[in-house]
């Protein structure tokens, strides 16, 4: 089981940054990737960064240019740097852990989700 809680939200002005914590912790042998989601109001939840275990990034087509999704393994934490907000960032923003596990010689890879930090971005 991991446990896995978001922090760092809040109310910014357009143009202003936030930077999101996903800290997480439990029994696993690794982490196969990391990802930040949004949920707008009304909307599905959609995927906004990740970041695989080689700590190679993919990011939406919004958040190019903008966001900066790290991790430090060593720390059990990672990161959603987000800088020149706008209102359509809005949303309850959700950290997703691809654990690995390995028990009796098996390996399987299990997600799990935190509660969610509220974004909001005002014009």
């Amino acid at each position: 089981q991991v446990h896995v809680v978001e922090s760092g939200g809040g109310l910014v002005q357009t143009g202003g940054s936030l930077r999101l914590s996903c800290a997480y912790d439990g029994t696993f042998s690794g982490i196969k990737s990391m990802a930040w989601y949004r949920q707008a109001p009304g909307k599905e939840r959609e995927l906004v960064a990740m970041i695989s275990g080689d700590y190679r990034t993919t990011y939406s087509d919004s958040a190019k240019g903008r966001f900066t999704i790290s991790r430090n393994n060593a720390e059990k934490v990672g990161f959603l740097q987000m800088d020149s907000l706008i209102p359509e960032d809005t949303g309850l923003y959700f950290c997703r852990i691809e654990a690995m596990v390995v028990n009796l010689g098996r390996t399987s890879f299990p997600e799990y989700w935190g509660q969610g930090t509220q974004v909001t971005v005002s014009s």
